[in-house]
Protein backbone atom coordinates (compact mmCIF):
# COMPACT_ATOMS: atom_id res chain seq x y z
CA UNK A 1 0.00 0.00 0.00
CA UNK A 2 2.78 2.37 -0.86
CA UNK A 3 0.24 4.88 -2.37
CA UNK A 4 -2.02 5.01 0.65
CA UNK A 5 0.59 6.70 3.09
CA UNK A 6 1.20 9.80 0.85
CA UNK A 7 -2.39 9.93 0.37
CA UNK A 8 -2.88 9.46 3.76
CA UNK A 9 -0.91 12.54 4.28
CA UNK A 10 -1.96 14.67 1.61
CA UNK A 11 -5.48 14.35 2.63
CA UNK A 12 -4.31 15.08 5.86
CA UNK A 13 -2.49 18.59 4.47
CA UNK A 14 -5.22 19.68 2.12
CA UNK A 15 -7.63 19.59 5.34
CA UNK A 16 -5.00 21.86 7.18
CA UNK A 17 -4.56 19.22 10.34
CA UNK A 18 -2.16 18.09 12.03
CA UNK A 19 -1.36 14.52 12.76
CA UNK A 20 -2.76 15.15 16.30
CA UNK A 21 -6.18 16.68 15.11
CA UNK A 22 -6.94 13.81 12.79
CA UNK A 23 -5.64 11.54 15.42
CA UNK A 24 -8.53 13.28 17.50
CA UNK A 25 -11.18 12.90 14.61
CA UNK A 26 -10.81 9.36 14.13
CA UNK A 27 -10.27 8.38 17.92
CA UNK A 28 -7.06 7.16 17.31
CA UNK A 29 -3.58 7.97 18.46
CA UNK A 30 -1.29 10.49 16.97
CA UNK A 31 1.94 7.66 16.57
CA UNK A 32 -0.60 5.07 14.48
CA UNK A 33 -0.96 8.15 11.93
CA UNK A 34 2.37 8.86 12.23
CA UNK A 35 3.27 5.21 11.76
CA UNK A 36 0.67 5.11 8.53
CA UNK A 37 2.13 8.27 6.71
CA UNK A 38 5.89 7.22 6.91
CA UNK A 39 4.83 3.75 5.88
CA UNK A 40 6.09 1.83 8.70
CA UNK A 41 2.69 -0.09 9.41
CA UNK A 42 -0.34 -0.59 7.51
CA UNK A 43 -4.40 0.31 8.80
CA UNK A 44 -6.75 -2.87 9.21
CA UNK A 45 -9.55 -2.73 7.56
CA UNK A 46 -11.92 -0.92 10.04
CA UNK A 47 -9.98 1.96 10.21
CA UNK A 48 -9.46 1.89 6.60
CA UNK A 49 -12.78 2.45 6.28
CA UNK A 50 -13.00 5.03 9.17
CA UNK A 51 -10.05 6.92 6.61
CA UNK A 52 -12.84 6.82 3.73
CA UNK A 53 -15.74 7.76 5.40
CA UNK A 54 -13.65 10.77 6.59
CA UNK A 55 -12.18 11.68 3.32
CA UNK A 56 -15.23 10.70 1.61
CA UNK A 57 -13.55 8.47 -0.66
CA UNK A 58 -13.84 4.59 -1.69
CA UNK A 59 -10.99 2.74 -0.11
CA UNK A 60 -9.77 1.42 -3.47
CA UNK A 61 -8.95 5.45 -4.52
CA UNK A 62 -6.69 5.79 -1.17
CA UNK A 63 -4.98 2.65 -1.52
CA UNK A 64 -4.68 2.17 -5.35
CA UNK A 65 -4.68 6.03 -6.95
CA UNK A 66 -2.19 9.15 -5.90
CA UNK A 67 -4.24 11.33 -4.68
CA UNK A 68 -1.10 14.04 -4.71
CA UNK A 69 -1.43 14.70 -8.31
CA UNK A 70 -4.25 17.28 -7.18
CA UNK A 71 -2.38 19.98 -5.76
CA UNK A 72 -5.77 21.23 -3.77
CA UNK A 73 -9.05 19.56 -2.61
CA UNK A 74 -10.77 19.28 -5.59
CA UNK A 75 -12.33 15.72 -6.59
CA UNK A 76 -15.95 15.96 -7.65
CA UNK A 77 -18.26 13.76 -5.45
CA UNK A 78 -20.67 12.35 -7.51
CA UNK A 79 -21.94 10.19 -5.30
CA UNK A 80 -22.05 6.50 -3.73
CA UNK A 81 -18.43 7.68 -2.70
CA UNK A 82 -17.11 8.06 -6.33
CA UNK A 83 -15.04 10.73 -7.23
CA UNK A 84 -13.65 12.26 -10.46
CA UNK A 85 -9.58 12.91 -10.59
CA UNK A 86 -8.88 15.27 -10.88
CA UNK A 87 -9.71 18.44 -11.49
CA UNK A 88 -6.65 19.97 -13.12
CA UNK A 89 -5.65 23.44 -12.73
CA UNK A 90 -3.17 25.32 -14.48
CA UNK A 91 -0.13 27.99 -12.56
CA UNK A 92 -3.24 30.55 -12.72
CA UNK A 93 -5.34 27.92 -10.39
CA UNK A 94 -7.47 27.98 -13.71
CA UNK A 95 -9.26 24.66 -14.64
CA UNK A 96 -7.66 23.51 -18.07
CA UNK A 97 -9.33 20.54 -20.35
CA UNK A 98 -7.94 17.44 -20.79
CA UNK A 99 -7.76 15.95 -23.99
CA UNK A 100 -8.88 12.52 -24.51
CA UNK A 101 -6.77 11.45 -27.50
CA UNK A 102 -7.76 8.85 -30.08
CA UNK A 103 -5.22 6.27 -28.27
CA UNK A 104 -6.79 7.27 -24.63
CA UNK A 105 -10.47 6.90 -25.24
CA UNK A 106 -9.28 3.04 -25.85
CA UNK A 107 -8.69 2.92 -22.66
CA UNK A 108 -11.13 5.35 -21.00
CA UNK A 109 -13.06 2.87 -19.33
CA UNK A 110 -10.20 1.61 -17.70
CA UNK A 111 -9.05 4.50 -16.35
CA UNK A 112 -11.40 7.36 -15.71
CA UNK A 113 -11.24 7.33 -12.11
CA UNK A 114 -7.34 6.46 -11.97
CA UNK A 115 -5.56 9.71 -11.04
CA UNK A 116 -2.44 8.83 -13.00
CA UNK A 117 -4.40 8.09 -16.34
CA UNK A 118 -6.09 11.38 -16.30
CA UNK A 119 -2.95 13.45 -15.24
CA UNK A 120 -0.90 11.94 -18.16
CA UNK A 121 -3.83 12.99 -20.58
CA UNK A 122 -2.55 16.46 -22.67
CA UNK A 123 -4.29 19.93 -21.48
CA UNK A 124 -5.53 22.66 -22.87
CA UNK A 125 -7.55 25.91 -22.41
CA UNK A 126 -10.72 28.01 -24.12
CA UNK A 127 -10.82 30.73 -22.09
CA UNK A 128 -14.05 31.64 -23.33
CA UNK A 129 -15.77 28.49 -22.22
CA UNK A 130 -17.98 29.08 -19.26
CA UNK A 131 -17.35 27.87 -15.82
CA UNK A 132 -17.35 24.32 -15.25
CA UNK A 133 -15.24 20.94 -15.70
CA UNK A 134 -14.93 20.41 -19.77
CA UNK A 135 -12.80 17.73 -21.21
CA UNK A 136 -12.45 16.78 -25.25
CA UNK A 137 -13.28 13.85 -26.66
CA UNK A 138 -12.50 12.32 -30.13
CA UNK A 139 -15.27 11.25 -32.22
CA UNK A 140 -14.89 7.97 -34.12
CA UNK A 141 -17.52 6.91 -37.31
CA UNK A 142 -20.20 8.91 -38.68
CA UNK A 143 -23.16 8.00 -36.82
CA UNK A 144 -23.95 11.71 -35.45
CA UNK A 145 -23.17 12.81 -39.23
CA UNK A 146 -23.27 15.35 -40.71
CA UNK A 147 -23.25 17.51 -37.60
CA UNK A 148 -19.90 15.93 -36.48
CA UNK A 149 -18.08 13.92 -38.42
CA UNK A 150 -15.28 11.31 -38.05
CA UNK A 151 -12.10 12.65 -36.32
CA UNK A 152 -13.47 15.93 -34.96
CA UNK A 153 -13.36 16.58 -31.22
CA UNK A 154 -16.29 17.71 -29.45
CA UNK A 155 -15.26 19.45 -25.71
CA UNK A 156 -18.35 18.58 -23.30
CA UNK A 157 -18.76 19.77 -19.68
CA UNK A 158 -19.07 17.55 -16.90
CA UNK A 159 -22.77 16.61 -15.19
CA UNK A 160 -23.09 15.64 -11.81
CA UNK A 161 -26.27 14.03 -12.28
CA UNK A 162 -28.14 12.19 -14.59
CA UNK A 163 -30.90 14.37 -13.93
CA UNK A 164 -29.63 17.30 -15.66
CA UNK A 165 -29.51 16.04 -18.60
CA UNK A 166 -31.80 17.76 -21.39
CA UNK A 167 -34.21 16.42 -23.52
CA UNK A 168 -32.55 16.31 -27.54
CA UNK A 169 -29.26 17.93 -26.75
CA UNK A 170 -26.16 15.84 -27.33
CA UNK A 171 -23.17 14.21 -24.76
CA UNK A 172 -20.65 12.08 -24.46
CA UNK A 173 -21.52 8.85 -22.15
CA UNK A 174 -19.28 6.35 -20.76
CA UNK A 175 -21.21 3.63 -20.65
CA UNK A 176 -20.18 0.51 -18.95
CA UNK A 177 -20.34 -2.03 -21.60
CA UNK A 178 -19.65 0.15 -24.76
CA UNK A 179 -17.10 2.91 -23.26
CA UNK A 180 -17.52 5.98 -24.90
CA UNK A 181 -19.99 6.85 -26.67
CA UNK A 182 -21.29 10.33 -28.39
CA UNK A 183 -25.39 10.59 -28.88
CA UNK A 184 -28.41 12.62 -28.96
CA UNK A 185 -30.20 12.11 -25.72
CA UNK A 186 -33.78 11.87 -25.06
CA UNK A 187 -35.28 11.66 -21.45
CA UNK A 188 -38.85 10.49 -22.43
CA UNK A 189 -38.36 7.28 -20.66
CA UNK A 190 -35.87 8.68 -18.22
CA UNK A 191 -38.66 8.07 -15.08
CA UNK A 192 -38.66 4.01 -16.47
CA UNK A 193 -34.94 4.31 -15.89
CA UNK A 194 -33.63 4.66 -19.41
CA UNK A 195 -32.15 7.07 -21.57
CA UNK A 196 -32.75 6.68 -25.49
CA UNK A 197 -29.88 7.36 -27.33
CA UNK A 198 -30.50 8.30 -31.23
CA UNK A 199 -27.76 8.81 -33.83
CA UNK A 200 -28.37 11.86 -36.28
CA UNK A 201 -27.52 9.47 -38.56
CA UNK A 202 -30.53 8.03 -39.28
CA UNK A 203 -28.89 4.88 -41.05
CA UNK A 204 -28.72 3.76 -37.62
CA UNK A 205 -31.63 3.15 -34.85
CA UNK A 206 -32.25 4.87 -31.67
CA UNK A 207 -31.41 2.23 -28.25
CA UNK A 208 -32.15 2.64 -24.78
CA UNK A 209 -29.61 2.64 -22.38
CA UNK A 210 -30.49 1.56 -18.44
CA UNK A 211 -29.37 4.43 -15.99
CA UNK A 212 -26.98 1.73 -14.07
CA UNK A 213 -25.09 1.68 -17.16
CA UNK A 214 -24.09 5.02 -16.85
CA UNK A 215 -20.58 5.62 -15.42
CA UNK A 216 -20.26 9.58 -16.57
CA UNK A 217 -22.08 12.44 -18.75
CA UNK A 218 -20.84 15.13 -20.36
CA UNK A 219 -22.71 17.70 -22.29
CA UNK A 220 -22.10 18.87 -25.71
CA UNK A 221 -20.37 22.39 -25.75
CA UNK A 222 -18.21 22.77 -29.03
CA UNK A 223 -17.14 20.94 -31.77
CA UNK A 224 -13.77 21.50 -33.48
CA UNK A 225 -14.19 19.96 -37.12
CA UNK A 226 -10.75 18.64 -38.03
CA UNK A 227 -11.93 15.89 -40.29
CA UNK A 228 -10.35 17.61 -43.01
CA UNK A 229 -6.88 16.56 -42.64
CA UNK A 230 -4.90 13.90 -43.19
CA UNK A 231 -5.04 10.90 -40.83
CA UNK A 232 -1.14 11.11 -40.68
CA UNK A 233 -1.44 14.79 -39.50
CA UNK A 234 -4.30 14.01 -36.51
CA UNK A 235 -1.67 13.99 -33.60
CA UNK A 236 -2.26 15.37 -30.33
CA UNK A 237 0.39 17.79 -31.19
CA UNK A 238 -1.86 19.04 -34.32
CA UNK A 239 -4.56 18.54 -31.99
CA UNK A 240 -3.73 20.48 -28.61
CA UNK A 241 -2.35 23.52 -31.56
CA UNK A 242 -5.58 23.78 -33.64
CA UNK A 243 -7.86 24.04 -30.48
CA UNK A 244 -5.16 26.75 -28.80
CA UNK A 245 -5.35 28.73 -32.13
CA UNK A 246 -9.39 28.27 -31.73
CA UNK A 247 -9.73 29.94 -28.49
CA UNK A 248 -7.14 32.63 -29.48
CA UNK A 249 -9.49 33.45 -32.75
CA UNK A 250 -12.51 33.55 -30.50
CA UNK A 251 -11.25 35.35 -27.89
CA UNK A 252 -10.17 37.98 -29.96
CA UNK A 253 -13.46 38.48 -31.46
CA UNK A 254 -15.24 38.28 -28.53
CA UNK A 255 -12.85 40.94 -27.18
CA UNK A 256 -13.62 43.01 -30.61
CA UNK A 257 -17.25 42.69 -30.30
CA UNK A 258 -17.23 44.02 -27.01
CA UNK A 259 -15.30 47.11 -27.92
CA UNK A 260 -17.89 47.51 -30.63
CA UNK A 261 -20.46 47.57 -27.78
CA UNK A 262 -18.90 50.16 -25.88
Amino acid sequence: MGKLAKNIKHLRTLKGLTQEQLAIELNITKSRIGSYEEGRSEPLIDTLIEFSTYFKLPIDALVKNDLSLSSTDTFIDIGNQRVLFPIRVDENNDNVIEVVTKEASAGYLQGYTDTEFVANLPIMSLNFLPTGKHRAFPIKGDSMHPWVKDGDVVVCEYLESIHQVKNSYCYIILTKNDGLVYKRVFTDKIEEGYLTLSSDNKMYQPYLLHLSDVLEIWQFKLNLCIGQYQEDELNPASILNLMRSVGIELKDLKSRVGRLEE
